[in-house]
C-alpha cells in the first residue's frame, strides 16, 4: 500500500560509490539498510559496523537470498552492473544501480528486458534529473513555452579531472576492462540523459562521433594506470521527428569552461547552467533569469510528495513506497548507452552509424561472476 512505510535495502559494493550511497540513504526517513556485500570482508565489516548495518557478506548471492530485502543498490564498477543486477532481479529484488547502466548497450538491454519480464522496478542513478535547473526547465517545457524542441546540446567540462592519473580515484576508472569507457561513461551519462529527459527521450536514428586522449599524463601514473579510455568524447545524434543533439564531454581539455547544456525550441530556448530562459516578444529578445531557490521553497511548501524529487535515491524510495510513479531512468539510461556506444562505434568505423547497427554490433563487456 502507498505510504511512508519502511523500505529494507541491501547494498552491493562498499567502495567509494557504495559509501556515498549509504550516506544518502541514512538521510532518508523510512529506509532501513539491513545488509551489505563486498568481496573485501574487512571493508564490508568496517562499513557495516560504522553505519549500523546489521549484516555483511563477501558473496552478494547470500545477500540476495534474504527474503526481508525489498531492493538492492548495485555500487560496483560498470562491467559488473549487468550480471549483478540481473541476478538480483531474478532473485525477486527491485534494483537501483549506479550509472552508467552497464559497460555496453547489449548488457544494459538485458538488464532492462529482465526487469520488464519479471515486473520488477529498475532505476539508474541519473542524479541531474533532480537538480533545480532541470525541474525549472521541465516546468517551462510543460507550459509549452519552448514550442517545438528541435535541438539539444549536452556539455560537460573538466579542465583536468581524469580519475587516478589526475590525483583522485582508482585506476579501475580508466581501464576499459572494468569501466567500459571514459569521460562519456563517467560524466557524459548525466548530461546526455538529462537532455534526453527534457526532450521526452526521443528515438535515436543515427550517431556519429569521435574520441580523444591527447593531453599529457604523468609518466609514472600513466604506467601504473593502464589508461585506455577517452578523455574527450564528441558526438552528433539524429533523432526521429527532425530532432538532433550535439555532445562534448571532457575529463581534460586546454580550455575555459563550456557553456552549460541547452535546448533550442521554435518559441524559446533554455540553458541549464547557469540557468537561462530565452524568448522573443515582437522585436524584443529576452534573456530571462529566475529565482530557483524561491521556486524550490514553494515546490516543497505547496506540492505533495515534493521530497520524492529531492534526489535519485529519495525518488527511488518514494517509488518503492508507492507514493510516486518511478521516472523512467532505465529507459533514459538505455537510450544514453545507445548513443555512447554509437560514438565509440563511429570512431572505430570512421563514419556515421545507425541505431540498428549499434544494436546489432554491441557485444557484452560484462565480467563473468
Amino acid at each position: 500500500m502507498p505510504g511512508n512505510r519502511k523500505v529494507k535495502i541491501g547494498i552491493i559494493g562498499v567502495g567509494q560509490i557504495g559509501k556515498q550511497h549509504i550516506a544518502k540513504y541514512k538521510e532518508i526517513p523510512d529506509v532501513e539498510l539491513v545488509a551489505c556485500a563486498d568481496i573485501n570482508e574487512n571493508e564490508a565489516s568496517r562499513v557495516a559496523k560504522t553505519n549500523g548495518i546489521p549484516d555483511h557478506y563477501t558473496d552478494f548471492r547470500e545477500l540476495l537470498k534474504r527474503e526481508d530485502i525489498e531492493a538492492v543498490d548495485v555500487c560496483l564498477h560498470n562491467n559488473f552492473h549487468a550480471p549483478v543486477s540481473v541476478a538480483a532481479l531474478k532473485a525477486g529484488k527491485n534494483v537501483y544501480c549506479e550509472k552508467p547502466m552497464a559497460g555496453s548497450y547489449c548488457d544494459a538491454k538485458l538488464m532492462y528486458d529482465t526487469a520488464v519480464r519479471l515486473k520488477k522496478k529498475l532505476s539508474i542513478q541519473l542524479s541531474f534529473l533532480f537538480n533545480k535547473e532541470s525541474k525549472a526547465a521541465l516546468e517551462i517545457i510543460k507550459a509549452g513555452k519552448l514550442g517545438e524542441i528541435y535541438h539539444g546540446r549536452s556539455t560537460g567540462y573538466r579542465r583536468r579531472g581524469r580519475p587516478y592519473v589526475d590525483g583522485y580515484g582508482t585506476s579501475s576508472f580508466v581501464q576499459k576492462q572494468t569501466s567500459g569507457g571514459g569521460a562519456l561513461y563517467d560524466m557524459g551519462v548525466y548530461h546526455i540523459s538529462n537532455i534526453l529527459f527534457l526532450m521526452d527521450n526521443p528515438k535515436v536514428l543515427r550517431v556519429s562521433g569521435k574520441t580523444y586522449q591527447k593531453t599529457d599524463i604523468d609518466p609514472e601514473r600513466k604506467k601504473l594506470s593502464g589508461y585506455n579510455v577517452e578523455e574527450l568524447g564528441l558526438g552528433f545524434v539524429k533523432f526521429d521527428k527532425d530532432r538532433t543533439m550535439d555532445i562534448i564531454e571532457a575529463w581534460a581539455i586546454h580550455s575555459s569552461p563550456f557553456e552549460g547544456s541547452s535546448l533550442a525550441g521554435s518559441k524559446g530556448g533554455l540553458r541549464l547552467s547557469p540557468f537561462g530562459y530565452f524568448f522573443r516578444v515582437g522585436d524584443l529578445d529576452f534573456s530571462a533569469v529566475t529565482d530557483l531557490d524561491g521556486a524550490d521553497f514553494r515546490w516543497h511548501a505547496l506540492r505533495k510528495n515534493a521530497d520524492a524529487y529531492d534526489g535519485p535515491q529519495s525518488h527511488w524510495v518514494a517509488a518503492l513506497q508507492g507514493r510516486v510513479k518511478l521516472i523512467p531512468t532505465a529507459e533514459l539510461a538505455l537510450n544514453t548507452m545507445l548513443i555512447q556506444e554509437g560514438i565509440y562505434l563511429s570512431e572505430k568505423l570512421g563514419r556515421e552509424v545507425s541505431a540498428a547497427e549499434i544494436q546489432k554490433i554491441s557485444k557484452s563487456t560484462a565480467v563473468k561472476l
